[in-house]
């Protein structure tokens, strides 16, 4: 059996989605163009802090929570016609969450290179 390796995944979702700074995101947050949304687990909230503004959305659930159609859908949590900036701890995760959402149709999608380890040592606020 030959199977595509985690690595070759995210690969072929960074060639695929847009990745942006820290820098970038900050300003996209601040001038309120988009939904900065956390993918990691509960407890790595819950041991490394959150950041800011952001809407915690576990990697699990993304595509029913985003997806007005799903049981699962979150009325109210994201504005749909916003970009939608994914991070993780790493960047890994969101560049295979942001995949995953252009295949849905959504066109304004981005992940955080470097994810919540970038983020901390930005202007973003860790609470």
């Amino acid at each position: 059996m030959s199977i595509k390796s985690a690595q070759t995944l995210v690969a072929e979702a960074l060639s695929q989605v847009k990745t942006i700074d820290t820098n970038q995101a900050f300003n996209l947050i601040n001038e309120n163009k988009c939904n900065l949304i956390d993918i990691r687990d509960i407890r790595e909230l819950e041991k490394e802090g959150r950041v800011e503004n952001s809407v915690h959305i576990p990697r699990g659930m993304l595509e029913f929570w985003i997806d007005p159609n799903s049981q699962y859908f979150k009325e109210g949590k994201l504005d749909l016609e916003k970009e939608m900036v994914l991070f993780c701890a790493a960047g890994a995760r969101s560049a295979l969450a942001a995949k995953s959402l252009k295949d849905m149709g959504f066109e304004k999608v981005s992940h955080i290179e470097g994810g919540f380890a970038s983020m901390k040592q930005s202007d973003f606020k860790i609470i």
